[in-house]
């Protein structure tokens, strides 16, 4: 199986750090979307969203990390799918939770226009009104992630056991502190961080986003 990605990418990351735990063999080719590889021709055929990552599996093509990472687990057998119904759909909620509340709001709309140049707003008035709306919306989730989907029992996103779900949303998570985010306000979030931050592959997995965030040693970011 072939995996195209990017290292700096959130949405590559949580497949690569699963595949990597599972021990996964992946060949991995790289995507250079820092210089727009993913808008050329070649790549265009590959994914017409021009977006990583893509699985490649033979003649069959998978786009969208949440789907990668079921499609490994099940072609795996591994248990951080589970098969029990419930706790598959379980698992599936947070998954979509993940990515069309915490990603979009806490990403899209607060981290990404503050660390990334072409992701800011044309004037500084409308940056400020996007980083601002964008912390209060990311606050709200942060709370429900802390307080209601991790809660004072539960060590993972779907309870006390390592799930997919995980590696999608520490990911996720784990961007804010490209900017500086500590999550100081949220100590469940911080203990789950810290749980994944210690599987053996994170480091490595992190390594181009860490060089990335140390690039922006010095500037000053709105935070949470």
């Amino acid at each position: 199986m072939k995996l195209y990605y990017h290292p700096a990418s959130t949405s590559c990351r949580p497949a690569m750090l699963f595949a990597a735990e599972a021990n996964i063999p992946l060949d991995y080719q790289l995507v250079d979307i820092f210089t727009g590889e993913q808008y050329k021709p070649a790549f265009e055929g590959i994914n017409p969203n021009h977006l990583v990552p893509v699985l490649e599996d033979g003649g069959f093509r998978l786009t969208e990390v949440s789907a990668i990472l079921k499609y490994l687990a099940d072609k795996t057998g591994s248990p951080a799918y589970p098969q029990d119904l419930q706790q598959r759909a379980r698992v599936n909620e947070r998954m979509d939770w993940f990515n069309t509340q915490i990603n979009r709001e806490f990403n899209y709309g607060f981290i990404y226009p503050q660390i990334f140049g072409f992701m800011k707003r044309p004037t500084e008035e409308s940056q400020n009104v996007q980083v601002q709306w964008g912390k209060e919306r990311a606050q709200g989730w942060l709370k429900v992630l802390n307080d209601n989907v991790l809660g004072p029992g539960s060590n993972y996103v779907c309870g006390d056991k390592l799930t997919i779900a995980d590696y999608l949303g520490a990911c996720m998570i784990a961007s804010g502190e490209v900017a500086g985010c500590q999550f100081s306000d949220y100590p469940n979030v911080c203990a789950w961080l810290g749980r994944m931050k210690a599987l053996p592959s994170w480091g490595k997995v992190h390594e181009a986003i860490n060089g990335y965030a140390a690039s922006l040693k010095g500037q000053s970011f709105v935070t949470v």
